[in-house]
């Protein structure tokens, strides 16, 4: 497939996309260059047949997540879309979306690296291959296109350093050995949360297979009371209730640039491993807005929509062939640090993740402080 490089996936794409940043606006100029025969007008006729569909109806794609709200804003203004978004983690984007069928409310969700598998498995989610399809890396899509990340993100440590007295965890082996509050969220339905044990136990020479090494120092944690359960969110990272809390990197990042003191606040990825994975678009079978479905997929993938997700701190699956402003770049954790952290393995992790809830219950909720 020859590769396009542009800025939209119609014919009639202005030239020019303003990306908002916090310190000024970010000019990015993006032609369209070296376009497939024929392409153009399939991407026409998408274009066209999504604006007179005129809404979009998505899962787990709020504004303040990756600059999700640049995309949305976007494809209103070029293409008249309405959008509206029901927050809810990966498990239950699967989950509605199958018990709805073909009474479908939601078009199409961002879900975590091994639902994009799980999906395609049940039967939910359907193909289409966007236009610079030959520049996403293999590990990171599916051969026929039913999924494909669009960004990556890797567990990190969001340590509020006011409550640590200046004392920053940099390794899982620090974090588990101090006396640091830690926040981990809802293990076994959110992938972040998920995520977290697998780059622990990655650390501690476990695997997707092993996950004992961590689940043994997550249940001290509960045993002594410092293992917050909770996901986290602004509100909470501003009443300073925990330590350390575990997310993705440009969640940890994004959240802490909203706090009234960002300062206040360290990001970094644990020296002795952490796991990279990412989040997949995944376009509903039975959609009612299908063609403004495709549409926003061609977008996320495009030069625009790929900056916008580096806009709101997340590592565009595209970045080798970006032209990433300097701004940008500065928004982003420096690349050495992503040294000791590795691509998860989807499919493995896929079939054992499911196991995950009913382990973490078994070998870590029921040794909680005051669990009966």
């Amino acid at each position: 497939m020859i590769a396009l490089r542009c800025l939209l996936i119609s014919v009639c794409l202005a030239c020019c996309q303003a990306v908002g940043a916090a310190d000024g606006a970010l000019k990015v100029t993006d032609l369209a260059t070296d376009i497939a025969p024929g392409a153009a007008k399939d991407m026409a006729a998408l274009a066209a047949a999504a604006r007179a569909e005129g809404h979009i109806h998505s899962a787990g794609m709020p504004d303040t997540w990756a600059n999700w709200r640049s995309t949305w804003a976007d494809l209103r203004r070029l293409y008249g879309i309405k959008h509206v978004d029901e927050n809810m983690n990966s498990a239950v984007i699967i989950s509605r979306m199958a018990a709805e069928g073909p009474l479908a409310s939601l078009d199409i969700g961002d879900v975590g690296f091994e639902y994009g598998a799980i999906a395609r498995g049940r039967g939910i989610s359907r193909p289409h291959k966007p236009a610079l399809w030959a520049q996403i890396p293999a590990w990171a899509k599916d051969e026929e296109g039913f999924w494909a990340l669009a960004y990556t993100g890797t567990i990190a440590f969001l340590v509020n350093t006011r409550r640590t007295g200046g004392q920053v965890p940099r390794s899982w082996q620090e974090l588990f050995e101090g006396r640091y509050s830690v926040g981990i969220g809802e293990v076994g339905s959110s992938a972040q949360s998920s995520a977290s044990v697998l780059a622990a136990a990655i650390a501690l020479g476990g695997d997707e297979s092993n996950l004992q090494p961590a689940l043994q120092q997550f249940a001290k944690l509960a045993q002594q009371g410092r293992l917050v359960l909770r996901n986290p969110g602004p509100a909470r990272l501003e009443q300073a209730a925990v330590d350390v809390f575990l997310m993705w990197d440009f969640l940890a990042l994004s959240q802490r640039d909203k706090l009234p003191k960002p300062t206040d606040y360290a990001v970094l990825i644990p020296a002795d491993g952490s796991v990279t994975s990412g989040y997949t678009t995944v376009l509903n079978r039975h959609a009612a807005h299908p063609n403004a479905a495709e549409l926003a997929r061609e977008y996320i993938f495009s030069d625009a929509g790929q900056l916008n997700l580096a806009q709101g701190f997340a590592r565009p699956i595209r970045i080798e062939h970006l032209q990433l402003p300097e701004a940008l770049r500065l928004r982003l954790l420096d690349g050495a640090q992503y040294k000791n952290a590795r691509v998860i393995k989807p499919f493995v992790w896929a079939w054992e993740v499911k196991k995950l809830p009913m382990l973490w219950q078994r070998e870590v909720l029921a040794k909680q402080a005051g669990a009966p």
